[in-house]
Protein backbone atom coordinates (compact mmCIF):
# COMPACT_ATOMS: atom_id res chain seq x y z
CA UNK A 1 0.00 0.00 0.00
CA UNK A 2 1.34 3.45 -1.16
CA UNK A 3 1.14 5.57 1.19
CA UNK A 4 0.64 9.72 0.69
CA UNK A 5 2.58 11.84 1.92
CA UNK A 6 1.47 15.26 3.68
CA UNK A 7 4.70 18.01 4.08
CA UNK A 8 3.90 19.95 7.37
CA UNK A 9 3.23 23.86 6.91
CA UNK A 10 5.18 26.28 9.22
CA UNK A 11 2.26 27.38 11.15
CA UNK A 12 1.70 23.89 11.42
CA UNK A 13 5.13 22.97 12.93
CA UNK A 14 5.40 25.94 15.19
CA UNK A 15 2.06 24.11 16.34
CA UNK A 16 3.68 21.04 17.09
CA UNK A 17 6.82 22.79 18.75
CA UNK A 18 4.35 24.53 21.14
CA UNK A 19 2.58 21.26 21.99
CA UNK A 20 5.65 19.48 22.59
CA UNK A 21 7.03 22.31 25.35
CA UNK A 22 3.60 21.85 26.68
CA UNK A 23 3.25 20.92 30.13
CA UNK A 24 3.03 17.17 31.75
CA UNK A 25 -0.46 15.69 30.54
CA UNK A 26 -1.44 18.91 28.25
CA UNK A 27 -2.06 16.77 25.42
CA UNK A 28 -5.04 14.69 27.36
CA UNK A 29 -5.55 10.83 26.98
CA UNK A 30 -8.81 10.79 24.23
CA UNK A 31 -8.21 9.58 20.95
CA UNK A 32 -7.62 11.20 17.90
CA UNK A 33 -6.95 10.63 13.99
CA UNK A 34 -6.35 13.71 12.40
CA UNK A 35 -4.23 12.11 9.56
CA UNK A 36 -5.69 8.57 9.15
CA UNK A 37 -9.31 9.54 6.70
CA UNK A 38 -8.28 7.88 3.75
CA UNK A 39 -7.61 4.53 6.02
CA UNK A 40 -9.59 1.58 5.03
CA UNK A 41 -10.43 1.45 9.02
CA UNK A 42 -9.84 2.79 12.34
CA UNK A 43 -8.16 0.38 14.25
CA UNK A 44 -4.83 1.70 14.64
CA UNK A 45 -5.63 5.33 14.06
CA UNK A 46 -3.40 8.31 16.18
CA UNK A 47 -4.69 7.80 20.20
CA UNK A 48 -3.28 10.98 22.10
CA UNK A 49 -0.81 10.83 25.25
CA UNK A 50 1.67 12.26 27.28
CA UNK A 51 4.45 9.09 27.56
CA UNK A 52 5.70 7.37 24.64
CA UNK A 53 6.84 4.19 24.32
CA UNK A 54 9.04 2.79 21.71
CA UNK A 55 7.98 -0.43 20.00
CA UNK A 56 10.40 -3.43 19.85
CA UNK A 57 12.18 -4.05 16.65
CA UNK A 58 12.21 -7.58 16.67
CA UNK A 59 13.20 -8.37 13.20
CA UNK A 60 16.40 -6.09 13.46
CA UNK A 61 15.44 -3.72 10.56
CA UNK A 62 18.05 -1.44 12.61
CA UNK A 63 21.88 -1.30 12.23
CA UNK A 64 22.52 -2.74 15.93
CA UNK A 65 23.97 0.65 17.68
CA UNK A 66 24.45 -1.06 21.38
CA UNK A 67 26.93 0.84 23.35
CA UNK A 68 30.56 -0.75 23.27
CA UNK A 69 34.15 -0.05 24.89
CA UNK A 70 36.47 0.30 22.30
CA UNK A 71 40.19 0.97 23.74
CA UNK A 72 44.10 1.22 21.97
CA UNK A 73 44.82 -1.99 21.66
CA UNK A 74 48.49 -1.11 23.28
CA UNK A 75 46.91 -0.19 26.58
CA UNK A 76 44.68 -2.58 26.47
CA UNK A 77 47.68 -5.32 26.68
CA UNK A 78 49.38 -2.36 29.27
CA UNK A 79 46.50 -2.62 31.74
CA UNK A 80 45.18 -5.86 31.52
CA UNK A 81 42.32 -4.60 34.16
CA UNK A 82 41.26 -1.82 31.67
CA UNK A 83 38.54 -4.10 29.32
CA UNK A 84 37.54 -5.92 32.23
CA UNK A 85 36.75 -3.04 34.20
CA UNK A 86 34.66 -1.18 31.04
CA UNK A 87 32.66 -4.81 30.41
CA UNK A 88 31.45 -4.58 34.16
CA UNK A 89 29.69 -1.14 32.85
CA UNK A 90 28.38 -3.01 29.56
CA UNK A 91 27.17 -5.82 32.04
CA UNK A 92 24.75 -3.55 33.89
CA UNK A 93 23.57 -0.67 31.25
CA UNK A 94 20.38 -1.22 29.41
CA UNK A 95 18.49 2.02 27.08
CA UNK A 96 16.27 2.12 29.64
CA UNK A 97 19.38 3.28 31.75
CA UNK A 98 20.68 5.37 28.93
CA UNK A 99 16.94 7.57 28.66
CA UNK A 100 16.77 8.01 32.31
CA UNK A 101 20.66 9.14 32.11
CA UNK A 102 19.89 11.54 29.22
CA UNK A 103 16.65 12.27 30.99
CA UNK A 104 18.13 13.34 34.08
CA UNK A 105 20.66 15.90 32.39
CA UNK A 106 18.82 17.20 29.42
CA UNK A 107 15.52 17.62 30.95
CA UNK A 108 15.87 17.74 35.22
CA UNK A 109 19.07 19.85 34.32
CA UNK A 110 21.47 17.33 36.57
CA UNK A 111 24.94 17.67 35.76
CA UNK A 112 26.62 15.17 34.08
CA UNK A 113 29.27 14.30 36.64
CA UNK A 114 27.09 13.59 39.46
CA UNK A 115 24.46 11.49 37.10
CA UNK A 116 27.02 9.06 36.02
CA UNK A 117 28.23 8.96 39.74
CA UNK A 118 24.85 7.78 41.18
CA UNK A 119 24.55 5.56 38.09
CA UNK A 120 27.81 3.98 39.45
CA UNK A 121 26.53 3.59 43.07
CA UNK A 122 23.05 2.19 42.29
CA UNK A 123 24.23 -0.01 39.79
CA UNK A 124 26.93 -1.25 42.05
CA UNK A 125 28.90 -2.04 39.01
CA UNK A 126 32.16 -1.75 41.05
CA UNK A 127 32.24 -4.50 42.97
CA UNK A 128 34.75 -7.13 42.31
CA UNK A 129 36.58 -5.70 39.62
CA UNK A 130 39.88 -6.52 39.25
CA UNK A 131 42.65 -3.96 40.42
CA UNK A 132 44.16 -1.86 37.73
CA UNK A 133 46.82 0.53 37.35
CA UNK A 134 48.02 3.53 35.50
CA UNK A 135 46.60 6.37 33.49
CA UNK A 136 43.34 6.42 31.18
CA UNK A 137 42.19 8.87 29.30
CA UNK A 138 38.69 8.62 28.30
CA UNK A 139 37.30 10.46 25.28
CA UNK A 140 33.91 11.80 24.95
CA UNK A 141 31.45 13.45 21.99
CA UNK A 142 30.25 17.09 22.86
CA UNK A 143 26.32 15.21 23.16
CA UNK A 144 24.95 14.54 26.59
CA UNK A 145 24.79 10.29 26.10
CA UNK A 146 28.62 10.22 25.46
CA UNK A 147 29.52 12.48 28.33
CA UNK A 148 27.74 10.49 30.69
CA UNK A 149 29.01 7.65 29.36
CA UNK A 150 32.53 8.72 29.25
CA UNK A 151 32.15 9.92 32.86
CA UNK A 152 30.77 6.21 33.46
CA UNK A 153 33.92 4.83 32.06
CA UNK A 154 36.14 7.11 34.35
CA UNK A 155 34.64 6.44 37.80
CA UNK A 156 34.67 2.92 37.03
CA UNK A 157 37.77 2.78 36.29
CA UNK A 158 39.09 5.08 38.96
CA UNK A 159 37.39 2.36 41.57
CA UNK A 160 39.66 -0.29 39.82
CA UNK A 161 42.75 1.63 40.91
CA UNK A 162 43.11 3.46 37.55
CA UNK A 163 44.17 7.42 37.42
CA UNK A 164 41.42 8.19 34.78
CA UNK A 165 39.64 11.50 32.93
CA UNK A 166 37.70 12.43 30.48
CA UNK A 167 38.58 14.62 27.34
CA UNK A 168 35.87 15.93 26.02
CA UNK A 169 36.48 15.43 21.56
CA UNK A 170 35.05 16.28 18.87
CA UNK A 171 33.52 14.47 16.08
CA UNK A 172 34.47 10.64 14.79
CA UNK A 173 36.37 12.16 12.22
CA UNK A 174 38.81 13.36 14.56
CA UNK A 175 38.88 11.11 17.61
CA UNK A 176 38.85 7.58 15.97
CA UNK A 177 42.56 8.66 14.73
CA UNK A 178 43.44 10.12 18.14
CA UNK A 179 41.92 6.51 19.71
CA UNK A 180 43.83 4.47 17.48
CA UNK A 181 47.09 6.49 17.51
CA UNK A 182 46.61 6.30 22.04
CA UNK A 183 48.44 9.48 22.79
CA UNK A 184 45.68 11.25 23.80
CA UNK A 185 42.91 9.13 24.40
CA UNK A 186 42.68 5.42 25.34
CA UNK A 187 39.23 4.49 25.62
CA UNK A 188 35.90 5.34 24.24
CA UNK A 189 32.40 4.48 24.87
CA UNK A 190 31.13 3.87 20.94
CA UNK A 191 28.07 2.69 19.07
CA UNK A 192 28.66 -0.72 17.78
CA UNK A 193 27.38 -0.62 14.04
CA UNK A 194 28.23 3.10 13.44
CA UNK A 195 32.09 2.59 14.55
CA UNK A 196 31.94 -0.30 12.63
CA UNK A 197 31.39 1.34 9.21
CA UNK A 198 33.55 3.67 10.35
CA UNK A 199 36.65 1.17 10.72
CA UNK A 200 35.29 -0.84 7.44
CA UNK A 201 35.87 2.14 5.52
CA UNK A 202 39.23 3.14 7.16
CA UNK A 203 40.66 -0.37 6.71
CA UNK A 204 38.39 -1.55 2.89
CA UNK A 205 38.15 2.70 1.55
CA UNK A 206 35.16 4.82 1.04
CA UNK A 207 33.38 1.91 -0.81
CA UNK A 208 33.68 -0.60 1.28
CA UNK A 209 30.99 -3.11 1.12
CA UNK A 210 28.86 -2.42 4.79
CA UNK A 211 28.92 -5.23 7.44
CA UNK A 212 27.24 -4.00 9.97
CA UNK A 213 23.97 -5.81 10.96
CA UNK A 214 20.98 -5.86 13.53
CA UNK A 215 22.70 -8.78 14.89
CA UNK A 216 24.63 -7.97 17.81
CA UNK A 217 27.28 -10.79 17.60
CA UNK A 218 27.98 -10.99 13.99
CA UNK A 219 28.34 -7.26 13.66
CA UNK A 220 30.91 -7.23 16.60
CA UNK A 221 32.50 -10.34 14.93
CA UNK A 222 32.59 -8.50 11.46
CA UNK A 223 34.66 -5.08 13.20
CA UNK A 224 37.24 -7.38 15.50
CA UNK A 225 39.66 -8.43 12.71
CA UNK A 226 39.09 -4.83 11.12
CA UNK A 227 39.96 -2.97 14.34
CA UNK A 228 43.23 -5.07 14.97
CA UNK A 229 44.18 -3.76 11.86
CA UNK A 230 44.06 -0.33 12.76
CA UNK A 231 45.03 -1.46 16.64
CA UNK A 232 41.57 -0.96 18.22
CA UNK A 233 40.46 -3.43 20.59
CA UNK A 234 36.91 -4.14 21.46
CA UNK A 235 34.93 -5.12 24.49
CA UNK A 236 31.37 -6.34 25.19
CA UNK A 237 28.75 -4.65 24.07
CA UNK A 238 25.67 -3.98 26.27
CA UNK A 239 21.95 -4.48 26.00
CA UNK A 240 21.78 -0.41 26.03
CA UNK A 241 21.58 0.97 22.44
CA UNK A 242 20.87 4.37 20.61
CA UNK A 243 19.51 3.74 17.09
CA UNK A 244 16.68 4.50 15.51
CA UNK A 245 13.60 3.65 16.83
CA UNK A 246 9.80 3.90 16.10
CA UNK A 247 7.02 5.04 18.87
CA UNK A 248 3.30 5.08 19.27
CA UNK A 249 1.51 6.85 22.85
CA UNK A 250 1.29 4.26 25.51
CA UNK A 251 -2.49 4.77 25.15
CA UNK A 252 -2.73 3.53 21.58
CA UNK A 253 -0.04 0.33 22.38
CA UNK A 254 -2.56 -0.71 26.00
CA UNK A 255 -5.30 -0.26 23.63
CA UNK A 256 -3.79 -2.53 21.03
CA UNK A 257 -1.99 -4.76 23.57
CA UNK A 258 1.46 -5.02 21.35
CA UNK A 259 5.25 -4.47 22.79
CA UNK A 260 6.57 -4.94 19.23
CA UNK A 261 6.62 -4.08 15.59
CA UNK A 262 5.39 -7.38 14.72
CA UNK A 263 2.41 -6.99 16.85
CA UNK A 264 1.69 -3.81 15.53
CA UNK A 265 1.66 -4.87 11.91
CA UNK A 266 -0.90 -8.18 13.30
CA UNK A 267 -3.29 -5.57 14.85
CA UNK A 268 -2.96 -2.93 11.78
CA UNK A 269 -3.91 -4.91 8.87
CA UNK A 270 -7.02 -2.60 8.34
CA UNK A 271 -4.15 0.07 6.86
CA UNK A 272 -5.38 2.63 9.30
CA UNK A 273 -1.66 3.28 10.57
CA UNK A 274 -0.13 6.74 9.94
CA UNK A 275 3.65 7.21 10.03
CA UNK A 276 5.29 10.84 10.65
CA UNK A 277 9.35 11.25 10.21
CA UNK A 278 11.75 12.98 8.11
CA UNK A 279 11.36 13.55 4.71
CA UNK A 280 13.62 11.00 3.03
CA UNK A 281 11.27 8.41 5.09
CA UNK A 282 9.15 7.13 2.49
CA UNK A 283 12.31 5.91 0.23
CA UNK A 284 14.61 5.07 3.29
CA UNK A 285 15.50 1.33 3.90
CA UNK A 286 15.41 1.83 7.74
CA UNK A 287 12.21 4.09 7.78
CA UNK A 288 9.11 3.41 5.78
CA UNK A 289 9.96 1.09 3.21
CA UNK A 290 11.96 -1.06 5.79
CA UNK A 291 8.89 -1.61 7.58
CA UNK A 292 6.77 -2.15 4.99
CA UNK A 293 9.26 -4.81 3.60
CA UNK A 294 10.62 -6.60 6.18
CA UNK A 295 7.32 -6.37 8.97
CA UNK A 296 4.60 -6.32 6.05
CA UNK A 297 3.19 -2.80 7.95
CA UNK A 298 0.48 -0.48 5.64
CA UNK A 299 0.28 3.24 5.82
CA UNK A 300 -2.58 5.24 4.94
CA UNK A 301 -0.29 7.90 5.25
CA UNK A 302 2.90 9.82 5.98
CA UNK A 303 3.73 13.11 7.41
CA UNK A 304 7.00 15.17 6.96
CA UNK A 305 8.29 16.19 10.55
CA UNK A 306 12.12 16.21 11.53
CA UNK A 307 14.61 13.05 12.74
CA UNK A 308 13.67 11.68 16.48
CA UNK A 309 13.26 14.78 17.10
CA UNK A 310 10.70 17.41 18.96
CA UNK A 311 8.04 17.42 16.29
CA UNK A 312 7.54 13.95 15.43
CA UNK A 313 7.14 13.69 19.07
CA UNK A 314 4.54 15.99 19.54
CA UNK A 315 2.80 14.81 16.50
CA UNK A 316 2.54 11.47 18.23
CA UNK A 317 1.70 12.74 21.62
CA UNK A 318 -0.98 15.00 20.04
CA UNK A 319 -2.82 12.60 17.73
CA UNK A 320 -1.52 13.84 14.38
CA UNK A 321 -0.20 10.20 13.88
CA UNK A 322 0.10 6.83 15.16
CA UNK A 323 3.84 6.07 14.69
CA UNK A 324 6.62 8.00 14.37
CA UNK A 325 10.67 7.93 14.11
CA UNK A 326 12.44 8.45 16.93
CA UNK A 327 16.00 7.63 18.57
CA UNK A 328 15.85 4.94 21.10
CA UNK A 329 17.16 6.58 23.74
CA UNK A 330 15.92 9.57 23.93
CA UNK A 331 15.45 11.34 27.39
CA UNK A 332 11.65 12.31 26.85
CA UNK A 333 11.03 8.24 26.85
CA UNK A 334 11.23 8.33 30.69
CA UNK A 335 8.26 6.98 32.25
CA UNK A 336 6.50 10.36 33.86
Amino acid sequence: MSARITIVAPLALALLVTAACGSSGSSGTGGGNSSAGNAAGSACAPVKGDQLVVLQDDKHLQNADNVVPVVNSAAAKQNPALLPALDAVSAKLTTADLVDLNNAVDVQRKSADDVAAAWVNDSKVTDGLAKGSGTIAVGGANFTESKVLATIYADVLKAAGFTASVKEVGSRDLYLPALIKGAEIQAFPEYLSTVTEAINKKVNGPNATPVASGDVQATLAAVKPLADKVGLTFGTPAEAADQNAFAVTQALADKLKVTTLSELATKCSDGSLTLGGPAECPTRPYCQVGLEQKYGLKFADFTALDTGGPLTKAAIQQGKVSIGLVFSSDGSLAKK
